[in-house]
């Protein structure tokens, strides 16, 4: 009787195993085939800017033409004016905005490194191509192309608005100032208040209110 149960204990195993053989076959046939039909498909990881240019916040008012009632650089710096490429403490108004150039690899570039120096309207790109401060984010790409990247997806700044509707992507000097872009120092908030300084808070107003 225990010759018989071992028998059938054998049969039964060899058939499990030669089922599970087939099916593994089977299984790994298919995913071979789905591999080789499945289109090759890349991995989102960057898009263009321009399909965020529409949702973009409106651009900073520089304060300097602001404060001199200038439409534009050029209006200062025009074609008499001439251009001296020599690194040096900057004078009125430009001491005073943008001030010190800080905090920015300041120590192996200056104002001519991003500013075109033969029209003031523009910024300069590495390769030598003007783009318009309303472009600025293009000058920005060059070194931070990284950040660059995570703020076209959404990952890096900020959003207002919402998802699936009306939003605003801010833009890097809303954040940051190019000549010195560290943030300063926050002073931190009060801690909040216990559950049981409330209570008391609450006793100490409502005493004060009735005397």
């Amino acid at each position: 009787m225990r010759r018989i149960r071992l028998v059938l204990l054998l049969c039964f195993a060899a058939a499990g195993f030669i089922l599970l053989l087939s099916y593994s076959s089977t299984v790994f046939a298919i995913n071979e085939e789905t591999l080789q039909e499945a289109p090759e498909q890349k991995v989102p990881y960057d898009k263009p800017v321009e399909e965020i240019a529409e949702y973009l916040a409106p651009m900073n008012e520089l304060k300097l033409l602001k404060d001199l009632e200038f439409e534009s650089c050029s209006e200062c710096h025009d074609e008499d004016w001439e251009t001296d490429p020599e690194r040096r403490e900057l004078m009125e108004p430009h001491d005073e905005y943008p001030g010190e150039f800080v905090n920015h690899d300041s120590e192996n570039r200056w104002c001519l490194d991003c500013h075109s120096a033969n029209n003031r309207d523009k910024l300069r790109l590495i390769n030598g191509k003007l783009v318009d401060f309303n472009e600025y984010y293009r000058l920005c790409e060059q070194c931070h192309r990284k950040i660059y990247r995570e703020w076209k997806m959404g990952v890096h700044g900020k959003r207002t608005g919402y998802w699936n509707g009306v939003k605003e992507y801010w833009h890097c000097t809303q954040c940051h100032n190019p000549h010195n872009p560290l943030f300063k120092p926050i002073k931190p908030m009060p801690a909040p208040l216990k559950p049981n300084e409330i209570k008391a808070r609450s006793a100490e107003t409502k005493d004060s209110e009735t005397h």
